[in-house]
């Protein structure tokens, strides 16, 4: 058995993020209230992996979790998609006329934010709270009546709560990924890896203040067939306006991903592969 600690309690997204994932392994689930106790739980030993958001397609990049990744050498061995489905649930016998307030994470509350501004013109207060499951839990072991969260349909199955109104999220195609992480602080290197299931690179660097730095790196990538599928900057700590970028490329052969992971070395600083894994896929196709 694994231990894989979540950002959450039980029935949370990171929970149903896990358990697809790790689906033909027994987990051992540590929850976390916020990231930055997952990310202090891996460092301590105190889980084999963590669970991590870290984009919605609709609410967009968690950039905190980005500074935590910056913080801590951990290693990204996968990746997992999932269709977020947001409802609104209470205590059995509630119903929408006898609401006065809903209750759910920021990134779960703007993702149904047509829903929910309908019912803030009706009067209803819409509070944030730490954890989608968790504002169900407190709303079940308290019995507070009058009262609602934005959760998952397992969040309302585990904690005995109505389902009120399914699917509230303001788009269908609203998924979240996640990244698994491992307290591994090896270094990678493209050419140790055989393993030809590998599709995907997760990478980090800075670049000096100079014209087009950055143009020179994108260029590399694409004269080598690699398909640039995120870009993300975070402020250095300590050094005014410069920059960490994280990117995540994904390559057909390890032949050329080691080729343009090795001119890119040459022009940037402080270079780190944080992972090499099998890219996530989602349950739905993109549209056309």
């Amino acid at each position: 058995m694994k231990k894989v600690a979540i950002q959450g309690v039980q029935g949370a997204f990171h929970d149903i993020a896990a358990r697809e994932y790790f689906s033909d392994i027994k987990i051992d689930l540590v929850e976390c209230i916020t990231f930055e106790e997952l990310f202090a739980t891996i460092q301590n030993g105190g889980c084999d992996y963590g669970m991590v958001a870290v984009e919605n397609s609709v609410a967009g990049i968690l950039s905190h979790n980005y500074f935590l990744l910056n913080e801590y050498s951990f290693k990204i061995v996968g990746e997992h998609y999932l269709r977020i489905v947001q409802n609104l649930i209470a205590l059995p016998g509630s119903s929408l006329e006898s609401l006065k307030e809903v209750r759910s994470h920021p990134i779960a509350l703007r993702q149904c934010h047509k829903f929910l501004n309908a019912l803030r013109e009706k009067g209803i207060r819409i509070v944030e709270s730490e954890d989608t499951a968790l504002a169900a839990k407190s709303i079940a072991e308290n019995k507070l009546y009058g009262i609602a969260a934005v959760a998952g349909e397992l969040a309302a199955t585990i904690y005995g709560l109505d389902v009120l109104e399914r699917g509230i999220e303001s788009n269908e195609r609203n998924f979240t990924r996640f990244l698994v992480v491992e307290n591994n602080a090896n270094e990678i290197q493209p050419k140790d890896y055989t393993d030809s299931s590998y599709d995907k690179a997760s990478i980090s660097f800075t670049l000096s203040h100079e014209p087009g730095m950055l143009c020179g790196v994108l260029q590399v990538f694409q004269s080598y067939g690699l398909n640039m599928t995120m870009i993300q900057s975070t402020p250095l700590p300590g050094k005014e306006w410069e920059y960490k970028f994280f990117v995540d490329l994904v390559f057909s052969e390890m032949e050329s991903l080691s080729g343009a992971l090795d001119n890119v070395a040459k022009l940037v600083h402080s270079f780190t592969i944080t992972g090499l894994y099998q890219k996530g896929e989602t349950s739905m196709q993109p549209s056309v």
